[in-house]
């Protein structure tokens, strides 16, 4: 799992630019129309999210792989009592404090360098999220397991698709980068979050992704 965790943090540390320019106003109404045409199970993800961690006032978060720090600062702007982001990369972690005092709540943010799996939590979450984690693990069992302990009502999750004419290629792409993905079915995601513990789960198709609320509790599933 290290050796996995040392691939990622290199992998991220050198993205972090590109990362950051998908989601930036900055930029050339060109860039931002590819990438919306292109990108755009990124935007919708993030609508999913947000959308499912509704009511969000006065409640806590866990963010797990924050990346550059987006979702958690719009869950803060949104009311969140406490958002906790946890990335691996320290170039990510670096630019999520910098949004943080940027935006000056840093009293309701926090960002901690360390992945899940060593993360000493002090108390557990509402809401936990990963998106665009489970892309770049080859073991999310456990991940999904930690998940489940410090999570009080439900885990937002993407996972990429495995029958879409993107998986193939996205792999080679990041297989040339020194950077393995995995894709997954509807089935596994099912056999994954009730072994760890979940009690339902409901899964959304968005674009090439399943996008999945598990429940902690006695939910009906969907």
């Amino acid at each position: 799992m290290s050796n996995e965790i040392d691939i990622q943090r290199n992998f991220w540390n050198s993205e972090a630019d590109a990362f950051e320019k998908i989601y930036s106003q900055d930029k050339s109404k060109l860039s931002t129309f590819l990438d919306r045409l292109f990108r755009k199970d990124m935007y919708e993800r993030l609508a999913f999210t947000m959308k499912n961690c509704e009511p969000v006032d006065r409640r806590t978060f866990l963010d797990v792989g924050c990346g550059n720090g987006l979702y958690s600062i719009a869950l803060c702007k949104k009311g969140a009592a406490r958002v906790v982001g946890l990335d691996i990369s320290p170039v990510m972690i670096e630019r999520c404090k910098q949004s943080a005092q940027r935006e000056c709540m840093e009293d309701r943010v926090h960002f901690v360098l360390t992945d899940l799996l060593e993360y000493d939590a002090d108390s557990t979450f509402d809401i936990s999220y990963a998106i665009g984690l489970f892309d770049y693990i080859s073991n999310p069992l456990p991940v999904l397991k930690k998940m489940r302990q410090l999570t009080k009502d439900r885990a937002i999750m993407a996972f990429p698709r495995f029958w879409t004419w993107r998986a193939p290629v996205r792999k080679v792409r990041l297989k040339i980068k020194g950077c393995p993905v995995f894709f997954y079915t509807k089935k596994r995601i099912a056999r994954l979050t009730q072994d760890a513990g979940f009690a339902s789960l409901k899964v959304t198709r968005v674009g090439k992704l399943h996008c999945v609320v598990a429940y902690s509790g006695n939910r009906a599933s969907g």
